[in-house]
């Protein structure tokens, strides 16, 4: 280990599953990375929904993850085990991790690292991988969206959806979105989704058809669940895919057969955090080939509503519970430059 780098680190963690006062900073070893692992001096941290519940005590971290909340960081290599290979100390990376973020120093499996994006800040860059892993490896890869399709992304205004409004049209598709505000319905609108539909107000289902020339979609990405599976298959179109990657509004519901079988739907979904490293190193190849040259392009942009120093954990996480996020929330832990 660099002969600068300090024995001990100030991390953030969960004193108590509980609302966000639960987060609380601590002082911990540096940890150690095995033969595969690089170790990260953190720039700065995503702040995500997965992070909220591990919080609440409703998302636990995988056997042998760090019980430190974090699913995604920026930073600096500054050692790496004995069989990495592409880093090497002194690069800049971003990083999706299984937990560990909310510190100073963390690990990172070498296959889950990727380079920052041309255009990108460092601190940025802790915005992308995890959403970017998210919705490549689900909206492209589970739900096979192509070119000339059309995709409704629930939850517009998230993170996860911010990035899949930017990649669906960057690929060609025509997006629609849901979100809970006016303002959020702009802010949909303006990262390039054809129609935002304000889910208070109006129906789904009936304003994406009035707005897609009377016709479904192709594919939507859906956070939601239970509350909405019955209208997410009326509104699929002949062998249309359904794509769950959470269940804010419940997990169980009943299916109507009948119309999957007609309309030769497609229902799937995943999670990615308990994946093992070798799947998520085929995301980040994909990622690296055709998503990340699209930054230097100006067709994606990192969607930062607000830095908050690493000791104001609590208050990013506040604004997560409120549903008040527009974008991605960071949490700056070292003094790099922000763009």
């Amino acid at each position: 280990m660099n002969k600068n780098t300090p024995d001990t680190m100030t991390a953030i963690a969960i004193s108590a599953p509980g609302g966000p006062d639960v987060l609380q900073p601590i002082s911990l070893p540096l940890p150690s990375p095995n033969n595969n692992e690089v170790l990260i001096k953190v720039a700065a941290a995503g702040v995500n929904r997965p992070d909220c519940l591990q919080r609440q005590g409703l998302y636990p971290a995988p056997p042998g993850a760090s019980e430190i909340p974090g699913l995604e960081v920026s930073g600096e290599v500054i050692t790496v085990g004995r069989n990495c290979k592409r880093f090497k100390p002194g690069d800049q990376v971003c990083a999706l991790l299984t937990g560990g973020g909310y510190a100073e120093y963390c690990v990172a499996p070498e296959v889950q690292c990727l380079p920052i994006p041309e255009g990108v800040s460092l601190i940025d860059a802790a915005s992308l991988p995890e959403t970017y892993f998210t919705v490549w490896s689900n909206v492209f890869q589970r739900g096979q969206l192509q070119a000339g399709e059309s995709l409704l992304v629930h939850g517009g205004a998230s993170g996860i959806g911010s990035t899949a409004i930017q990649l669906g049209k960057a690929f060609g598709a025509r997006v629609f979105a849901t979100a809970g505000s006016d303002e959020k319905i702009e802010f949909c609108e303006s990262l390039g989704a054809t129609k935002a539909i304000n889910y208070h107000n109006d129906d789904f289902v009936s304003s994406v058809k009035s707005a897609n020339d009377g016709q479904g979609v192709d594919v939507i990405l859906d956070i939601v669940g239970a509350k909405y599976l019955a209208q997410n298959t009326k509104l699929l179109r002949v062998d249309g895919r359904l794509v769950v990657i959470a269940v804010l509004g419940g997990a169980k519901a009943e299916l109507n057969l009948a119309q999957v079988l007609m309309k030769r739907l497609t229902i799937t979904g995943s999670t990615l955090r308990a994946r093992p490293p070798a799947v998520k190193q085929l995301i980040a190849v994909d990622l690296e080939e055709y998503v990340w040259p699209l930054f230097a392009d100006g067709k994606l942009l990192p969607t930062i509503q607000q830095a908050f120093p690493l000791h104001e954990a609590a208050e990013a996480h506040r604004i997560l519970d409120a549903n008040e996020a527009q974008g991605k929330i960071v949490l700056k832990v070292t003094d790099y430059p922000h763009d």
